[in-house]
């Protein structure tokens, strides 16, 4: 079995987690507000942040804190608990059966990445905000004119290097998250510029 790397105190970490078929896509209403529901329990923790989040068809791109690996394992276990059980509420609600879905959401363990320079962290935020024109959710749907993505925290971000306006939708709610304690995530990654709205992630480096 895989360990994972030992983690420092407030080191960002890059987190991306699948769901299964079943579950369907994640860019749909009540999936959001499952998701968004979720992390927002996560917001009492204080060894714990989610600070960038970005819903894709199926999977979540997420940039964290935590104050070292164990903390990182429990808040993401609270996190994807929460978020299941709200999913399969969600995927029941939305074909018009009475119950819950039940059965697994999250086929495997979350993928990380460490982050622990200055260009590394800004890297990986412009992947996060930006992964829906990576997978071109850009240029299709009713979204297709917007500047920003409506399904990641960036609405909110204030790192951009242009004032980019984001109209919300009607009854549009934002995904809350919480502000970063350390210092890469907070102001050194700025060491290296503001980031360009427009840019369009490639793989993982």
């Amino acid at each position: 079995m895989r360990v994972r790397e030992v983690l420092a105190k407030n080191v960002p970490v890059h987190v991306t987690l699948r769901v299964v078929k079943a579950v369907g896509r994640l860019r749909r209403r009540r999936a959001y507000h499952a998701i968004r529901k979720a992390i927002q329990k996560t917001w009492a923790r204080t060894d714990f942040r989610v600070v960038h989040v970005s819903i894709q068809r199926e999977h979540i791109h997420l940039i964290c804190e935590a104050d070292d690996k164990r903390a990182l394992g429990r808040g993401m276990a609270s996190l994807e608990i929460s978020a299941a059980r709200r999913l399969n509420a969600a995927v029941a609600l939305d074909r018009g059966e009475p119950k819950p879905r039940r059965g697994t959401v999250f086929p495997e363990r979350y993928h990380v990445e460490h982050l622990e320079t200055p260009r590394q962290v800004k890297s990986a935020i412009s992947y996060v905000l930006n992964n829906w024109r990576r997978h071109r959710e850009d240029l299709e749907g009713p979204f297709r004119t917007a500047q920003l993505d409506p399904y990641a925290s960036g609405v909110l971000f204030g790192g951009w290097n242009r004032p980019y306006p984001f109209i919300p939708p009607e009854n549009f709610v934002p995904l809350g998250t919480v502000r970063p304690q350390g210092w890469l995530l907070e102001h050194g990654w700025r060491r290296h510029g503001a980031i360009d709205p427009r840019h369009v992630p490639g793989p993982i480096a």
